[in-house]
């Protein structure tokens, strides 16, 4: 099985900064696109950024010149680096993540959701 464990959420002032982790963990042969989303209630699942690898990254355009996602593929991880932070952040951050699983066929890749990670930001 795989699983997603997100960390690093918590109460921050308006203003400052948070770092939000994900770990990859189980039968991983590898990763292939990494996201982070948000959730607030009554609203869309919002998509905040994406690692695809030597493909690059994308940000929504409310978050961009403030969050930085970044992975580290030896440790299955994916980071989201969010600075000046603003009450309207406030969401649960969740980390999505395209998994070929060991022993599965080239190409087949499935999708894994974290728990979420809440992160709350005071004005």
């Amino acid at each position: 099985q795989v699983q997603l464990v997100e960390s690093g959420g918590g109460l921050v002032q308006a203003g400052g900064s948070l770092r939000l982790s994900c770990a990859a963990s189980g039968s991983i042969f590898s990763i292939g696109r990494m996201d982070w989303y948000r959730q607030t209630p009554g609203k869309q699942r919002e998509l905040v950024a994406t690692n695809n690898g030597a493909e690059g990254t994308n940000y929504a355009e409310s978050v961009k010149g403030r969050f930085t996602i970044s992975r580290d593929n030896a440790k299955n991880t994916v980071y989201l680096q969010m600075n000046s932070l603003k009450p309207e952040d406030t969401a649960v951050y969740l980390c999505h993540a395209y998994v070929r699983r060991r022993y599965s066929a080239v190409g087949d890749y499935h999708e894994y959701w974290g728990q979420g990670t809440q992160v709350t930001v005071s004005s």
